[in-house]
C-alpha cells in the first residue's frame, strides 16, 4: 500500500503537468502566430484603418473616397420668383423649389434639369463649402430636360465632374447618385443599373429615349444632379422617378452622358440646341396615324435646303382634288425610321453641314437620296 501511493501520487502529478503545459500550448507561443490576423481570416473582407484606427472595407473605403471627390463638384440649386406685393408695390423674392446640378467646365457653367428652374426668376447656386452664387440662365433644351447655369465663381474652386461612356454600360453596374433630396444636400445613395434604353416623357411632351434606370435612391431634390459609375465617372444626370406617391419606390431615370455631352455644348455655345434639319416639313403624327403611313411622311420640302437639291418631294393636292403623297422616309444612314420623332433622333447624331443617305418610298418605289443638312437656325 505504502509503495502504491508515490506511483499514485507520482501519477496526479503528471495529470496536472500535462494539463498546465496545454494551456500554454506551442501553438500558442508559437512566433507565427502574429500572422494570423482579423485581416487575413478567410471569412473576413479586409479592411483598412483610418486614423481613428476604425476598419473599413475595401468596397466602404471605395465608396468613401469616390463620395469626398465628386461633392465638390455638385451643387444645390434654389429657385425663386418675384411677386409684387398688393398692397405696397414691394416686389418679394419668394422661393420656389430646389434641386441638384454639377460643375461642367472651369468657366463656371452649371448643369441641370430643365424643370428645375422652370419658370423661375432666380437661381442661387450654393456649393460643398456653402459658398452661394448667383446664376444666369445660359441655354435650355426642354425636349432633352436640360439646362444650363452660369456662376461667377473662381476658377481653382471649380472641380468638373470627369465625363464617362453611357453607350458601353451594361445593367449590374455599379451606380452612384450625388444630390440634395429633400433640401438635404450632399446625400450620396448607391444603387445598379436596373435596365438601359428605357423612355421617359420630357417636360415638352417629346419622349427622351435610351434612358438609364437605376435602383440608387432618387427622391424630389435630386433632380439635376450626377449619376457616377464606380470610377467616379458621369455617366447620366438624375431626372426623374417613377412612383405612385411621388417619392423612392426603387424606379429612378437619368439621361444619359452620350446625350448629355452634345446637347451641353450647344446650350453654352447658342442658348439652344442647334439640330441638323434636313429642310423638310413633316406630316403630323395623327396625319400618319390616320393613313396608316409606316415613316416619316414629307409634306413640304423647303426651297434652297439640302433635301430640295436632292431631289426629295412633297405631298401635294391634285386638280382632280386627289393627294399625291410626298416621300415617306424610311431611313437615314441605314436606321431605321417610323416616325417622326424616329427621324429627329437619327438626325442628333450628325451635325449641320453632314451629308447623309436618305432612304424614302415615292409611291412603291424605294429612293435613294444624298442630302446635306441644314441648322434649324
Amino acid at each position: 500500500m505504502r509503495a502504491i501511493l508515490p506511483i499514485f501520487l507520482l501519477a496526479i502529478f503528471a495529470i496536472q503537468f500535462s494539463s498546465c503545459t496545454s494551456e500554454t500550448s506551442p501553438v500558442e507561443n508559437n512566433t507565427d502566430r502574429k500572422e494570423i490576423t482579423y485581416n487575413e481570416a478567410p471569412t473576413a473582407q479586409k479592411v483598412a484603418h483610418n486614423q481613428e484606427g476604425y476598419r473599413y472595407t475595401n468596397e466602404e473605403r471605395a465608396t468613401i473616397e469616390l463620395f469626398e471627390k465628386a461633392k465638390t463638384s455638385v451643387a444645390f440649386i434654389t429657385t425663386s420668383n418675384l411677386q409684387r406685393d398688393y398692397w405696397t408695390r414691394d416686389l418679394q423674392e419668394i422661393k420656389s423649389g430646389t434641386g441638384s446640378a454639377f460643375v461642367w467646365d472651369k468657366e463656371g457653367h452649371i448643369v441641370t434639369n430643365y424643370h428645375v428652374i422652370k419658370g423661375a426668376d432666380r437661381a442661387t447656386v450654393t456649393m460643398s463649402d456653402q459658398t452661394t452664387y448667383q446664376a444666369s440662365l445660359v441655354g435650355i433644351a426642354p425636349d432633352k430636360d436640360l439646362a444650363v447655369l452660369k456662376i461667377d465663381a473662381p476658377r481653382n474652386e471649380l472641380y468638373p465632374l470627369p465625363k464617362g461612356m453611357s453607350d458601353n454600360l451594361k445593367v449590374g453596374q455599379s451606380t452612384y447618385a450625388i444630390g440634395n433630396p429633400f433640401g438635404l444636400d450632399q446625400t450620396l445613395t448607391t444603387g445598379i443599373i436596373s435596365a438601359l434604353g428605357r423612355e421617359i416623357q420630357s417636360v415638352s411632351g417629346r419622349p427622351i429615349k435610351n434612358v438609364i434606370q437605376t435602383d440608387a435612391a432618387i427622391n424630389p431634390g435630386n433632380s439635376g444632379g450626377p449619376l457616377l459609375n464606380s470610377q467616379g465617372e458621369l455617366i447620366g444626370v438624375n431626372t426623374a422617378i417613377y412612383s405612385p406617391s411621388g417619392a423612392y419606390a426603387g424606379i429612378g431615370f437619368s439621361i444619359p452622358v452620350d446625350e448629355v455631352a452634345w446637347v451641353v455644348p450647344d446650350l453654352i455655345n447658342y442658348g439652344e440646341i442647334r439640330r441638323p434639319i434636313l429642310g423638310v416639313e413633316l406630316a403630323t403624327k395623327q396625319l400618319t396615324r390616320q393613313f396608316k403611313i409606316d415613316g416619316a411622311l414629307v409634306i413640304n420640302v423647303a426651297p434652297g435646303s439640302g433635301s430640295a437639291k436632292a431631289g426629295l418631294t412633297g405631298t401635294k393636292r391634285m386638280r382632280s382634288g386627289e393627294i399625291s403623297w410626298g416621300d415617306i422616309i424610311v431611313g437615314i444612314e441605314g436606321k431605321e425610321i417610323k416616325s417622326n420623332y424616329d427621324l429627329l433622333e437619327a438626325l442628333e447624331t450628325f451635325k449641320p453641314g453632314d451629308r447623309v443617305n436618305v432612304e424614302a418610298y415615292r409611291g412603291n418605289t424605294l429612293k435613294r437620296f444624298v442630302v446635306e443638312l441644314g441648322s434649324s437656325k
